[in-house]
């Protein structure tokens, strides 16, 4: 999770395979969500890490963004 790549590329590459893995989340929360007998820790830490992905995917993205000058 900490290695950061300098190609582009790379970090796009990336960013899909993490996005693949939010959205497994989503739909492994869902439905769990609708489990009346649902292990609330499970539950929360799926959540947790949800938003981890999505923190992760944010920064990577602001990385594809070129600095420019004001």
């Amino acid at each position: 999770m900490s290695t950061y790549s300098n190609d582009p590329s790379e970090t796009a590459r990336l960013i899909a395979e993490l996005r693949i893995e939010h959205r497994d989340l989503d739909e492994a929360i869902a439905r769990l969500s609708e489990d009346p007998a649902v292990d609330q820790l499970r539950l929360t830490r799926l959540k947790k890490r949800k938003l981890k992905l999505k923190d992760w995917i944010a920064s990577l993205e602001s990385q594809l963004i070129p600095d420019l000058d004001a």
